[in-house]
């Protein structure tokens, strides 16, 4: 028999805190329910809360919620795809096992009524709520969630983020229509914080996918507040409000259907073009928006504007090291060392972000404020010293050469601010002797290129409420159907990101964070640029739009006063 100190350990850690709170030592061989109070590593600035205008209104049911997004996700099968974009949709379709607090970031029961850990923290039973119903009139069931795990447990399945965020999953069993199985390989640090995802980890209606077939991922059904209603390739998707939905999650006002008829999504790639939509009323919630328009929003009663520091790290270059030139820790060092963060930072989004010096932003738990210290500065010099160590010498063009082959790289961009980033990035190593071609692509097309291997060096982003989103990006395991899109293959950092999925003791967990960001950094695989704060600006006469600091913008509480 386990004591009650050591379970109350698994879970405070598991949902990612400090053990500030003091520790009661007594018997006990299981533990229960929601967790102790978190504390998030960090500085996320993220407000929440509703609209103070909306709080002397009574909400109203009717009318449309239109968001303009930059981005159209590839498809909303959410296990066979790799976008952010797709998981912030998909998640109004769907729900978690648990939910967290926005205010306390505590998790609590949502589609798992409750839940007990074993002693060994490898065993974690879920009871699941009754009278939940997918839209398409099938109950859900334990047995809904364990075939849906196990199908993205399924290398057939190739699921990127689903199949790793389930990665320490050992079996998944439904014994009975209440009860969900969860059998780990070991202590899993990051579980319930994936648990909690409404995206990734959603429970999906089997009996939907087969009778859709190749196109469930265009008629996605889920148990969430939207049903899915249509989509127009290049322009938008369209929802409709679920009215059987009585299970909101806990932590919305609205326990009830949602106000709106229809949320819409619109996608809208120019920041000047969503802007004028805005303005115009044809859509009430502007995404993201580059951060050199937002003051005047910010002055303007008729909008709100929503920010966040983002949850990862906005931009930063991967380097791939399927090609000889990256295999060279000189030429990686030197790349590092040729970027000035901080005027990148000045030119792209007027400073409103943070420099990054390594793999996890300031807003993750488990970041290392010394990265600041051993991270690479811009010292041109220096970059060029590296890549002669390297074997290089300048050419008559002012390239640096070897064996008779100059040094001329091509780096992928997606159109936006990254496209601006890359022409910085072009003069930046143009200036050290680098050669580099800039090729835009849509963000599918970027991301497709990347996982075949066909790139030397990429621009990219990511946003994930934990650092285990490293072991994503960065273990030899993500290489062939992950996101390690650079192929880092390295037997210690394989072993560090396993160390830190792993550790259930917060403090001892943040030490093996701080160790895997300075091998990162000293390996120098990618470039780190930098984390930038994310707008939102939301249009009268739409209310009650809330901030959830981890998961952006909620609609549960939001409605039109029209």
């Amino acid at each position: 028999m386990g004591t009650t100190v050591s379970i109350k350990k698994i879970v405070a850690i598991t949902a990612m805190v400090s053990l500030a709170a003091t520790l009661m030592a007594g018997c006990g061989n299981s533990t229960t329910t929601s967790t102790s109070t978190p504390a998030p590593g960090g500085s996320t600035t993220a407000p929440s809360g509703e609209q103070p205008a909306a709080s002397n209104l009574q909400p109203k049911k009717g009318g449309t919620i239109t968001i303009g997004l930059k981005d159209e996700p590839d498809q909303l099968d959410i296990q066979k795809t790799g976008m952010a974009v797709a998981n912030q949709i998909a998640g109004n379709l769907g729900g978690g096992l648990v939910t967290q607090d926005p205010e306390t970031l505590e998790f609590k029961p949502y589609l798992a009524e409750s839940w007990t850990v074993s002693d060994d923290g490898k065993t974690w039973n879920f009871v699941i709520r009754s009278g939940v119903k997918f839209q398409d009139g099938t109950p859900l069931t334990a047995k809904s969630f364990a075939e849906t795990y196990q199908r993205a447990l399924n290398p057939e399945t190739a699921a990127k983020v689903a199949g790793s965020n389930l990665s320490e999953v050992a079996s998944v069993e439904a014994p009975d229509d209440k009860t969900l199985v969860l059998k780990l390989k070991q202590p899993f640090a990051p579980l319930l914080q994936y648990l909690s995802d409404p995206g990734w980890l959603q429970p999906l209606s089997i009996a939907a996918i087969q009778k859709a077939g190749d196109k469930y991922g265009r008629q996605p059904v889920g148990v969430g507040p939207w049903k899915f209603d249509s989509w127009v390739n290049g322009q938008s998707i369209s929802f409709v409000r679920n009215e059987d939905f009585t299970w909101a999650d806990p932590i919305a006002k609205n326990q009830g259907p949602a106000y709106p008829d229809k949320l819409v999504y619109k996608f809208i790639n120019e920041n000047q073009t969503m802007l004028a939509a805005l303005e115009s009323g044809s859509i009430d919630i502007a995404s993201k928006i580059d951060a050199k328009d937002v003051k005047k929003y910010k002055d303007n009663p008729k909008y709100e504007v929503k920010e966040m520091l983002r949850n990862g790290l906005g931009l930063f270059i991967m380097m791939n090291t399927r090609k000889p030139v990256f295999q060279q820790l000189e030429v990686r060092q030197a790349l590092n060392k040729a970027i000035n963060k901080e005027a990148i930072m000045k030119a792209v989004i007027q400073g409103e972000g943070v420099a990054a010096y390594g793999p996890l932003p300031p807003s993750l738990f488990g970041y290392d404020e010394a990265v600041k210290d051993y991270g690479y500065a811009y010292k041109v010099d220096e970059a060029k010293g590296l890549l002669e160590t390297a074997g290089y010498k300048k050419n008559a063009q002012g390239i640096y050469e070897k064996d008779g082959k100059p040094l001329t790289l091509e780096i992928l961009a997606q159109t936006g601010t990254w496209a601006q980033a890359a022409q910085l990035i072009q003069a930046m190593l143009k200036d050290i002797g680098v050669d580099v071609k800039i090729v835009t692509l849509e963000w599918g097309a970027l991301v497709d290129t990347a996982t075949k291997g066909n790139f030397d060096m990429t621009l990219m982003g990511y946003t994930l409420n934990d650092p285990d989103v490293l072991y994503l990006f960065l273990h030899s395991s993500q290489i062939a159907n992950g996101l390690n899109f650079s192929a880092v293959k390295d037997d210690k950092l394989d072993s560090l990101l396993i160390k830190g999925r792993t550790t259930v003791d917060s403090q001892a967990r943040k030490e093996v964070y701080k160790e895997i960001q300075k091998y990162v950094v000293e390996q120098a695989w990618w470039v780190p640029i930098y984390t930038e704060k994310q707008f939102n600006v939301v249009r009268k006469p739409v209310e009650g739009v809330r901030m959830h600091p981890l998961r952006g913008l909620m609609y549960q509480d939001s409605w039109v006063n029209q």
